[in-house]
């Protein structure tokens, strides 16, 4: 499969994560419509459409994305649990079908007890991916079924159900994320894709090999794997870490500032164990790698994919690259500053990863 990137839809003009306009309510159509168009322009294959529940609901947004694009495939979070497996099934086939076979599924079992239970889920973690493996499972039975689908199982049980609207292309390829011993269960089991934060080289292949080996044991494909970063470029290296250590001033400002984060807060260290790996991590060392970035995990308190690649183009590309030599193919670059970081991206460092991969294509060609 070619190496693809990944950005993540902002809902309006003011956000890194959580809505900060009064004035649009954090839903700025104008905004998103402008933001993934761009996108779609400026070449990017994917973009997340995350979940949250404060957010603007995300199955609308993918279809707003979707509806405003061309050619950008929506990966859609989505939670299990919040809507039963067959509305899913439902839902997301109908989403599929306007897209034109352009949606992915990202589920999220959820890390955080303290973020569940403002929805009504009060399943343990280890409850929530035996939850999400089910619910992968059901929802593939009826994407697939040439009849009624009837299915008992531990969390949901239903008869006689079926759907007249099928995936464009039978199956929407669905994505598991997550760094606990149950992340990479479900996710070696059933996702096609799996996706990690950036962590360092070696840390990242250790993961790897740790969803490749369930996939294995389960007689399934290996999952693409998803590596995400918030990269920082600068014409020069000392522009870049300059620019670096302003936006990390400004995301302390933003923590700093609990109306603006109200509804995003949790408290204390955060329980999931991705988010302690990010900040284990950051307490070996503030750079990592090439240029890997820890510090804005640090300001965050990894709250979701917050680590940098900080330098020119040219190093960031460099350092995409040494991720796709230890097996990601699906690269996610979205910046701190995101309309903008997205047109740096498209214009400096997607050429730059694409060229070399060109030239490593053509090489091996001429060599055989």
């Amino acid at each position: 499969m070619p190496v693809e990137f990944i950005s993540a839809v902002h809902t309006d003009s003011g956000s890194n994560g959580p809505a900060s306009s009064n004035r649009t309510g954090g839903f700025d159509p104008d905004f998103v419509r402008k933001y993934a168009r761009t996108l779609d322009d400026g070449g990017f294959d994917h973009t997340l459409v995350a979940y949250h529940s404060a957010s603007p609901d995300a199955l609308q947004l993918a279809q707003f994305v979707a509806t405003n694009t061309e050619r950008i495939r929506p990966i859609l979070a989505h939670r299990p649990g919040v809507i039963f497996p067959t509305h899913a099934a439902r839902a997301l086939a109908t989403l599929d079908q306007i897209s034109n076979g352009r949606l992915s599924l990202h589920i999220i079992s959820g890390g955080s007890d303290e973020e569940q239970h403002r929805e009504g889920d009060y399943l343990n973690k280890s409850e929530r991916y035996e939850r999400s493996d089910e619910y992968i499972q059901i929802l593939r039975k009826v994407w697939q079924a040439d009849g009624p689908v009837s299915h008992e199982g531990k969390y949901f049980t239903f008869e006689g159900y079926y759907s007249d609207v099928k995936p464009y292309n039978g199956l929407v390829p669905v994505s598991v994320g997550g760094s606990s011993q149950d992340a990479y269960r479900v996710g070696g089991q059933q996702g096609d894709i799996f996706g990690l934060w950036g962590e360092p080289l070696k840390e990242t292949a250790e993961q790897i090999a740790a969803v490749n080996a369930v996939a294995d044991a389960a007689g399934r494909p290996h999952p693409r794997i998803w590596v995400s970063f918030r990269p920082i470029i600068a014409p020069t290296e000392e522009l870049a870490w300059e620019k670096a250590h302003r936006t990390l001033g400004a995301l302390k400002d933003q923590a700093a500032n609990t109306e603006l984060l109200r509804h995003y807060r949790t408290t204390g260290r955060p329980a999931n164990v991705g988010s302690q790996r990010l900040l284990d991590i950051a307490d070996r060392g503030e750079v990592h790698d090439r240029c890997l970035w820890t510090a804005p995990a640090v300001a965050t308190n990894a709250a979701g994919a917050s680590t940098a690649l900080v330098g020119t183009p040219e190093t960031v590309a460099a350092a995409l690259l040494d991720y796709v030599d230890i097996g990601c193919d699906l690269l996610s670059i979205r910046g701190y500053d995101p309309l903008n970081d997205a047109i740096d991206y498209a214009r400096y460092v997607l050429p730059l990863v694409r060229q070399e991969l060109a030239h490593r294509a053509a090489t091996t060609s001429q060599a055989a």
